[in-house]
């Protein structure tokens, strides 16, 4: 593993590899989960497949919305999907400038209005998302301000969140 735990061998290359066929960047992820109608379970599973293998991740919702409590809620995944892909976006470009880092953290709240969700109202359920990231580096502050602008301009997490993306559903009828 090269600087900040990062791949620099398999980065560099993927990067080149993009360079000369821009199709090789796009790319598909897909998570298929089920709704859990045993009791005492958490209300939501799917199986994470990933090149080494796979992971059950499970939720349920606050016990205020119908749920027990006994496993994380949807919205943390979205955030620990933020968080995480913040974090990797900033480590990466680190490492692409060659800069050491000696600690990264990132905190990702949100504030919620779920009137909407209850149907009591049809005001926007996120009213915002704050992260703080705290980098420990002997880089300069304006050098690790510029990674971070860049990783903002950059992250996959923060692009779906911060601009339309199109959303088609389809409902299949049928046997589970």
């Amino acid at each position: 593993m090269g600087l900040n735990n990062i791949n620099t061998d398999a980065a560099e290359k993927f990067m080149e590899e993009a360079k000369n066929d821009p199709q090789i960047a796009k790319k598909s992820k897909r998570v298929e989960g089920e709704w859990v109608f045993e009791e005492g379970e958490p209300q939501f599973k799917a199986t994470l497949t990933f090149k080494e293998g796979e992971q059950v991740v499970k939720s349920d919702f606050a016990p205020f919305m119908g749920g027990r409590g006994l496993a994380p809620d949807p919205i943390q995944y979205c955030l620990y999907g933020l968080a995480a892909c913040y974090a990797g976006t900033i480590a990466s470009l680190a490492t692409m400038e060659g800069i050491p880092l000696r600690g990264l953290k990132i905190a990702v709240e949100n504030k919620v209005d779920l009137t909407r969700t209850l149907g009591l109202s049809s005001n926007p359920i996120v009213e915002g998302v704050e992260v703080t990231i705290t980098l420990a580096s002997d880089a300069p502050r304006e050098r690790l301000e510029e990674i971070e602008a860049l990783a903002r301009d950059r992250c996959p997490g923060v692009y779906c969140l911060t601009n339309p993306i199109q959303l088609t559903t389809r409902l299949v009828t049928g046997d589970v």
